[in-house]
Parts: structure tokens; C-alpha cells; sequence
């Protein structure tokens, strides 16, 4: 099948990417990558409330990309990733653009993506009213989580959650998260 996962990074990319990484995401990665991103925001003079946001939201954006990475089609060109995942960091001119990509199975994509409808959909008010009832009401599911990333990332940020689907095969799709971090929220 003709898919390049990459492609949709390369369409959106308008700033300066300060970090890439596409493979296999395992708790030594996710270290590595929050080390590498905080000494080049420290580098970069930007100032403490933004580096603290875009930190805290690269922490959510990893540990979602960790803990609900699905299985990667038989067919796809990295068969050594047991999670496989992209993730970019782009510093534009307002903020950070916090990027991620991985598999889902066909048959969580339309839970998930009424999952970010309903988030998308809500004031922030509402997105912080969902944010405790779900601290106050949490299940963790099979997965490790309960549900929280994507409403903590939309509560930090006060963005709406920019994604797109794309179909890989019958059984998966590939998912990408952008998200947008600004000092001005």
C-alpha cells in the first residue's frame, strides 16, 4: 500500500521544527524526548510559563501516544516497532505546534473521534467541568488511562484539538494529533 505516514507533516510544517522522531515509543524515548525539547526551550530563552505548557502538554501528547498506540499493520515498512509513533515539535511564531501520529484500529476511530468532537465542542468551562468529573469518576481502562489526556491537553492549551484520520487498510487508520501551544492562554 502506497502510505506515507510522514506526508501530513511535511504538508502542515510552516515553522521551525526543534524535534522529530518517528519509531518505536517506549518509556526510555519519552525521557529522552521531554530532556531534549526542555534543554532546547531553556536554550531558546523562551519564557517559564510557555516552556511549562509546552512541556506539560508534550508529556500528555507521549504518554497518549504510549499507552494507546495500536498495533502496526502487517504490511507497514517499520515491522520492529512494537508502538510505533511519530512525533514532531515545531516553534512558530506565536507558540509551539506539538504534533503526533500513530495507528488506531478501524474499529476505534469513530469512539475517538467523537470523543475530540465533544471536546472541541465544549467552552472551556465545560472542558474543565468534564476535566474533574473525570479525576472525581475515573476508570482506568485496559489501556492504563482514563481518559484524560485529550481533555487536559485542550484545558492547558484552550485550543481546539486539530486531528485527521487517515485510512491505512480495512483494519487501521493512522491518526495525527495537532495541537497548538501558545503563551497568550
Amino acid at each position: 500500500m502506497s502510505f506515507n505516514v510522514e506526508s501530513y507533516f511535511s504538508d502542515i510544517s510552516s515553522g521551525n521544527p526543534i524535534h522529530f522522531y518517528k519509531g518505536n515509543i517506549d518509556s526510555d524515548l519519552i525521557n529522552k524526548v521531554l530532556d531534549t525539547v526542555e534543554g532546547k526551550l531553556i536554550k531558546g530563552n523562551e519564557h517559564s510559563k510557555l516552556r511549562k505548557k509546552v512541556y506539560n502538554v508534550l508529556v500528555e501528547s507521549l504518554q497518549n501516544l504510549y499507552h494507546h498506540v495500536d498495533k502496526v499493520p502487517d504490511d507497514f515498512e517499520d515491522q520492529t516497532s512494537d508502538k510505533f509513533g511519530i512525533l514532531e515539535v515545531i516553534k512558530e511564531e506565536n507558540g509551539y505546534r506539538i504534533i503526533t501520529g500513530n495507528f488506531v484500529q478501524a474499529d476505534n476511530v469513530e469512539k475517538l473521534e467523537e470523543k475530540i468532537k465533544r471536546i472541541n465542542r465544549s467552552s472551556h468551562e465545560e472542558i474543565t467541568e468534564l476535566y474533574k468529573f473525570i479525576l472525581n469518576h475515573q476508570r482506568i481502562s485496559s489501556k492504563g488511562g482514563g481518559g484524560l489526556g485529550l481533555v487536559d491537553i485542550a484545558r492547558k492549551t484552550g485550543n481546539r484539538l486539530e486531528y485527521q484520520f487517515k485510512k491505512y487498510n480495512e483494519e487501521s487508520s493512522f491518526f495525527y494529533l495537532n495541537i497548538f501551544v501558545s503563551e497568550n492562554y
